[in-house]
């Protein structure tokens, strides 16, 4: 039996049913939202209930061989902090896996966590990474970059933005390795069924190096659009950004996601695809794939 938390979420929806379509024992712990009906007839089992709460980790770990850990936020709330979720929430969980006797851990980190990066994201998804390597416990970890595909809040949500507005303003940006959520489904599943991958941590990402505004141009060319694309200083940005943060509830930017989007993590994929046997998408053909689902028609 495979636990996967934060199920529902975005890369959870891709996950569970890939693993569910390969005859494999899936349980989902859910927090607010329920699983879909059509993960339910992949028969999928579903848990309600938190990774902060003992109570619901106990019957969810019960007769669970390995656990993939995807329960992530990018933004937080005033209960939802990336202290009590990244690292609160995955030390609680680890406890309860030790003692339900798992034998592997599966992490989903992020590219860039490190213990003196300028974005508590990074900093707390490093030291969720910290208690999984001294859990005991056999692990691996992967590090994905910005991840995109069907129902995603990265392209998709530009590609809806974009065919509203004809002037886009946005902000310069380091260059990024967008990687397709397929390639991170298929690196998870060979995570728990490759023995060499225990006991290591993989960067994942894609094999073309971006930056925000190209990848807003490819976008442009998928949709056979034409858009003034008007780039703007961080530096600049940084006073609005924090006072969207102060009376918005759910900020459409963030400081942490302005800091990131400035920051660059090169990364070789050939290391994970080697390790995964598996072949990255190249972010034009990703980007199609992307762009031709329902999800955002």
């Amino acid at each position: 039996m495979i636990l996967i938390t934060g199920g529902t979420g975005f890369l959870g929806r891709h996950q569970a049913p890939a693993l569910a379509e390969a005859r494999l024992k899936v349980r989902c712990l859910v927090h607010r939202q329920p699983l879909s009906q059509p993960l339910r007839a992949l028969g999928i089992e579903e848990i309600p209930g938190s990774i902060l709460e003992d109570s619901s980790l106990r019957p969810a770990l019960r007769g669970v061989e390995q656990v993939v850990h995807l329960v992530g936020i990018i933004l937080e709330s005033s209960t939802r902090t990336f202290e009590t979720l990244h690292v609160e929430g995955t030390r609680r969980l680890l406890e309860a896996a030790r003692a339900a006797g798992v034998r592997q851990f599966v992490y989903v980190s992020a590219l860039g966590a490190r213990p003196r990066d300028a974005t508590r994201y990074h900093r707390t998804k490093w030291e969720a990474e910290e208690l999984v390597r001294a859990s005991g416990l056999p692990f691996t970890i992967v590090r994905p970059s910005v991840i995109y595909g069907p129902g995603d809040a990265f392209i998709s949500r530009f590609a809806r933005l974009l065919r509203m507005a004809p002037v886009f303003p946005f902000p310069r940006s380091g260059r990024l390795q967008p990687i397709h959520v397929e390639d991170v489904v298929a690196c998870l599943r060979a995570a728990l069924q490759e023995p060499r991958c225990l006991g290591q941590a993989f960067c994942l990402a894609g094999p073309d190096r971006l930056t925000l505004e190209e990848i807003l141009r490819a976008i442009l060319d998928a949709l056979h659009i034409r858009r003034l694309l008007v780039p703007l200083s961080p530096r600049l940005l940084r006073p609005l950004v924090r006072l969207q943060e102060a009376i918005l509830p759910s900020p459409p930017l963030t400081l942490d996601q302005l800091r990131m989007l400035q920051e660059e993590h090169p990364c070789d994929p050939a290391p994970a695809e080697a390790a995964f046997g598996h072949r990255f998408l190249p972010f034009r053909e990703g980007l199609a794939k992307c762009l031709r689902s329902p999800h955002d028609a």
